[in-house]
């Protein structure tokens, strides 16, 4: 029986386990978590969400606090365009924490950054900018543009002098989302060096419908996308995503012409994940039923959670003034008119249904993101006495992958 050892993903001139750990945040993908990924000869990903924040926690810088007490007192303002970024900061930030993890690097893997449009920052195109050009300076080794279609996002980079040697990829959900971009990359001769399809059944926002997220399949959109490469003469990795739990599932989609599997999942639970033990356990035990799809998040996408997940229903006072990461060009936030409308209604018991304030709940790790199959990451581990699960290591979870031949 073949194992997913026996193939290797060749991204431009170099070879790789065929495995990507995909950027999962905040800062779940940990800098710790992509060390061993590249250590192990496969690609693994940082995160980009809130990434001052997570500078903060891991450089001890000062963003977040800085950035409360230059906004605090026009706190009381419903729109937030005032809160506007430094993008000096936002670059330093991205490229410092991408230095420092990079420093650290060993072995013959890679290590990417996942970098998402729909972190609209309230200043989409240049904050976007700020931190391409932040991972670009800090030697990231590759760069996969994630939540957007990106259209301008090869231009932002256009003039940096590794535009054309960094590895540049696009996370798509369609073939027609593909089609779009390659129209846009192709007036700069520099095609993307390979594509993640992202299936039905990953983890957290979906490029899906709330209500026909279910009626589409990874393998066939993944057949789609290799067709439309195809049909233009372009040999580009295709790299499907979501809902691949197991060595013999990812043989599966290489078998059918994938050049690699991006998995998360599973190393959500891991040891050098940055989720809390409290909130790992309760991926261990979550059941087929607790795993949903829904609209709290105010970036329009649906998003697939745990119904356990803190914070839904939570009454969070917006935190434009220190976070703002959701905030669109006009300073605007659906969980802003939310909240405002649930305070209208029940001041002394504020609880809000149907929108979370995504940036303060990722920071807090109360937004329980996760892919369809979690209920099976029981399966994974072994159950102590005291009822506490097993973290694997990054290690195991990556061999397991590797080498297993399991269902």
């Amino acid at each position: 029986m073949k194992k997913l050892d026996d193939y290797r993903l060749l991204i431009k001139t170099k070879e790789y386990i065929p495995i990507m750990i995909g950027g999962m945040g905040v800062d779940i993908s940990t800098p710790a978590m992509a060390l061993e990924g590249a250590r192990l000869g496969g690609i693994a990903h940082l995160s980009d969400a809130l990434i001052c924040a997570v500078s903060d926690r891991y450089l001890k810088t000062s963003y977040v606090k800085n950035r409360f007490a230059k906004n605090k007192a026009s706190a009381h303002l419903n729109n937030k365009a005032f809160a506007q970024f430094d993008l000096q900061e936002v670059a330093d930030a991205t490229r410092n924490l991408v230095s420092s993890t990079m420093e650290k690097k060993k072995g013959p893997g890679d290590i990417f950054i996942n970098l998402m449009e729909k972190l609209t920052m309230n200043n989409p195109r240049e904050t976007l900018q700020a931190r391409l050009i932040g991972a670009l300076d800090g030697g990231i080794d590759g760069i996969s543009l994630g939540a957007g279609l990106h259209l301008s996002s090869f231009d932002l980079m256009k003039d940096h002098p590794r535009f054309r040697d960094v590895k540049l990829g696009i996370i798509v959900s369609s073939q027609r989302a593909l089609k779009l971009f390659l129209k846009r990359t192709a007036r700069l001769k520099r095609y993307p060096d390979f594509i993640v399809v992202e299936g039905p059944l990953a983890g957290g926002h979906l490029g899906f419908g709330l209500d026909d997220w279910f009626k589409y399949d990874l393998k066939t959109i993944t057949l789609e996308v290799m067709e439309l490469l195809k049909n233009e003469s372009l040999n580009i990795p295709v790299i499907p995503a979501g809902g691949i739990f197991t060595g013999s599932d990812a043989v599966n989609l290489i078998e059918a012409g994938a050049s690699a599997v991006q998995v998360a999942t599973r190393f959500t639970v891991t040891k050098e994940s940055g989720l809390p033990d409290k909130a790992k356990q309760a991926y261990f035990e979550a059941k087929e039923e607790d795993i949903v799809v829904n609209l709290v998040s105010p970036t329009g996408y649906p998003m697939r959670m745990l119904t356990q997940s803190p914070c839904i229903g939570a009454g969070t006072k917006p935190n434009c003034e220190s976070m703002g990461y959701i905030l669109d060009r006009e300073g605007d936030c659906s969980y802003i008119e939310a909240y405002r409308q649930a305070k209208e209604q029940q001041p002394d018991n504020i609880s809000v249904k149907d929108k979370t304030c995504l940036c303060t709940q990722m920071r807090g790790y109360n937004t329980w993101t996760c892919g369809h199959l979690t209920s099976r990451l029981k399966e994974t581990s072994q159950r102590a006495d005291d009822g506490i699960y097993r973290q694997l290591t990054t290690e195991e979870v990556f061999n397991d992958y590797r080498y297993g031949t399991g269902q």
